[in-house]
């Protein structure tokens, strides 16, 4: 099964706000934080500025700061280097190769980390709409939901079902070859149940609060007013693509 592959280069730019490249300060092997694809401000007036960049330069930035720790951990004992070379998507799906002193903390960091990353790539300022007509992703839907407004539907309960902190997600299963709409709790990722990630949605407290407060339906209707369905469709693309390299 192949994952969604994750670009970790120390050069990664994070100037998205004023256009300047200024490389992350990490030691090389370190994962940086990755950049946003638009400004903080981009996704006005759905998601706040004042909420992207908490949750970005705060959140997202302390589960890479304790992300590599663990692999910095890993890389010094000759017995769990080879675990620290996997790639985070590869380590997230062999959890059970990690000693257990180390697991919880790449389990929820390590997750934490890669589901931000699938998260920020499925807004856009350029999103809501709906998946292009005759687009892999809209044959998918209409085969597993019925439709759109049936996947909306599932989707919506399963987010508002959430209980406590967790995530939200619409998953391809590549042995069965249909969508699925899967939660999980905290910062756990369906990658480590085999699963594609099509679409992530977090729905912490600190995702949304800011605005909406206790409102998460309020906040779920401007993920939709974002939600950038070309790159859902790019993803589920690959998915298959890489699929049928594998059955060659």
């Amino acid at each position: 099964m192949k994952t969604f592959g994750r670009w970790v280069c120390a050069s990664l730019v994070l100037g998205v706000l004023t256009g300047t490249a200024t490389p992350p300060t990490v030691a090389a092997q370190n994962l940086p934080l990755p950049p946003l694809p638009y400004a903080y401000d981009a996704l006005e007036p759905y998601i706040d500025e004042q909420t992207m960049r908490i949750h970005h330069l705060k959140h997202h930035q302390a589960y890479t700061d304790n992300l590599n720790k663990a692999l910095a951990t890993m890389r010094g004992d000759p017995e769990l280097k080879h675990l620290a070379k996997m790639g985070i998507d590869k380590l997230l799906q062999h959890l059970d190769e990690v000693p257990p002193r180390l697991r919880g903390q790449v389990r929820n960091h390590g997750g934490g980390y890669v589901n931000h990353d699938q998260f920020w790539r499925n807004l856009s300022p350029n999103g809501a709409g709906e998946p292009g007509q005759g687009s892999a992703l809209q044959h998918a839907i209409e085969k597993s939901f019925g439709s759109l407004d049936g996947f909306k539907t599932v989707f919506s309960e399963a987010c508002l079902g959430v209980f406590g902190s967790g995530w939200c997600w619409l998953c391809f299963n590549t042995e069965a070859q249909t969508l699925s709409v899967e939660t999980t709790s905290n910062q756990d990722s369906p990658t480590s149940a085999g699963l594609e990630v099509i679409i992530a949605l977090d729905v912490w407290e600190h995702a949304y609060y800011l605005k909406h407060q206790n409102r998460r339906k309020d906040y779920l209707e401007a993920i939709f007013a974002v939600l950038d369905w070309q790159e859902a469709d790019a993803r589920l693309r690959k998915v298959l693509h890489d699929a049928t390299k594998e059955d060659l």
